[in-house]
């Protein structure tokens, strides 16, 4: 069943977005692998965040959920051997985060998921842990999941890593680097690394739970091992790319939007989305505790290289029907191997709603068109459910089908959108 968007003249509001979902799975990953009991706040309660806990739980940790602050026991490393397949549904960053830490069990183990999972590549990612001298593969014949591992210990080593589709690969690996039995050294293919802001990220979570780790130059990262993860207390900052679609309310409605508790300095990919609607004409106030952000009647279009942030394309893009001429978001191939394809799916409904829109191998292009009421498809993915709702702030008949996917990153996303 659809949901209807209103039409809106402007927004002026205030909103609290839940926490980051990149931090919060990164932080519950970690505190597993220390070595006492750590306190998380701010956690997003999402699919994703619970598929991540429940793995963590059959690994052998302790994870108790009340609200936003969860309470995670970790196990110093000693892993148990889960009891059943380690089942990620529809999380990438699961699948891979999880793929890596199948090389520090000490036993055999499977991961699965999603029909749509079984089609996302990870072989990039098995190739550099059999370079660390893991016994671990694709469990079918396209590279994708299931995966098999036959345990630990992970040795370590130098590899190279190709990180040119995602940077959630080399994430993977710096997160159980520590847990190998020699240093590691991961030296990127060609000196490419799509989405860096994300690797960075996860250096600064590694860093709070007491591992150090980091870029020795632009092409190789370095981790030493007999590091150990030490249990914390830890703050999750509110989410960038939620807060994405809300700083896109105001820019489509000309309006007003602050998010709060969303530090201006903040180091999350998506923050660069407001650098872009800048460009556009939007005005950008961040602090210490808060970033607004309030639009002109009129936008610019642009042409931006979006390779650092491309979950922000999606919210771009819609924004771009509002735009005086021709968007070009460029170097974004990896969002075909997405939750859906992305571009194509970008493509097929900026067309649904009447504007001009080619997706190529690695870009999108729009040009407004005369916009009408569509039904969007969604396509299981809970990214084209937030962003085209921003499309029903200005255009009357606009309704998204399957609202339910944004489960998967926030349950309460249109709750809080329809309050605006």
């Amino acid at each position: 069943m659809g949901r209807p968007i209103a039409t809106r003249p402007s927004v002026d509001a205030t909103v609290r977005v839940p926490g980051s979902k990149s931090i919060s799975n990164r932080a519950l990953l970690l505190a597993a692998l220390a070595d006492g009991r750590s306190q998380l706040d701010g956690v997003l309660d999402s699919d994703d965040t619970r598929v991540m806990a429940a793995a963590l739980r059959q690994l052998g940790a302790q994870v108790d959920v009340q609200g936003e602050c969860w309470s995670v026991a970790g196990t110093a490393g000693a892993l148990a051997v889960p009891q059943g397949v380690l089942d990620v549904h529809a999380s990438g960053t699961a699948a891979r985060f999880l793929a890596a830490l199948q090389t520090l069990v000490p036993g055999p183990s499977r991961l699965d998921g999603t029909d749509r999972m079984r089609e996302r590549p990870i072989d990039d990612l098995l190739g550099a842990l059999r370079g660390l001298g893991a016994d671990i593969a694709s469990a079918g014949d396209n590279g994708c999941p299931p995966v098999r591992c036959a345990g630990g210990p992970l040795p370590g080593g130098s590899v190279e890593i190709d990180a040119s589709r995602s940077s959630q690969y080399v994430s993977a690996l710096l997160q159980v680097a520590p847990l190998a039995t020699s240093d590691v050294a991961l030296n990127l293919r060609d000196g490419v690394l799509v989405s860096r802001p994300y690797v960075d990220l996860t250096l600064s979570v590694m860093d709070a739970f007491g591992v150090e780790a980091g870029f020795v130059n632009d092409r190789t990262l370095a981790v030493a091992h007999g590091q150990g993860y030490r249990a914390r207390d830890y703050r999750v900052e509110p989410d960038a790319s939620t807060a994405a679609y809300f700083f896109g309310a105001a820019a489509v409605t000309g309006g007003r939007v602050e998010v709060a508790g969303l530090p201006g300095g903040s180091a999350q990919a998506d923050m660069g989305l407001l650098t872009v609607l800048e460009q556009m004409g939007c005005e950008v106030s961040r602090d210490a505790t808060a970033t607004s952000l309030r639009a002109p009647r009129g936008l610019r279009a642009v042409d931006v290289d979006m390779n650092r942030m491309p979950d922000a394309v999606l919210a771009l893009a819609v924004v771009a029907l509002f735009a005086e001429g021709t968007t070009r978001i460029r170097n974004v191939a990896n969002l075909r191997i997405k939750e859906s394809d992305r571009l194509a799916a970008l493509e097929t409904e900026l067309r649904r709603l009447g504007a001009h829109a080619t997706a190529d191998a690695d870009s999108l292009t729009i040009t407004p068109g005369e916009l009408h009421p569509a039904a969007i498809e969604t396509y299981d993915d809970h990214r084209m459910a937030m962003a085209f709702a921003l499309a029903g702030l200005r255009v009357d008949g606009i309704e998204i089908n399957d609202p339910g996917c944004v489960s998967k990153s926030w349950p309460r996303y249109f709750e809080a959108f329809d309050a605006l």
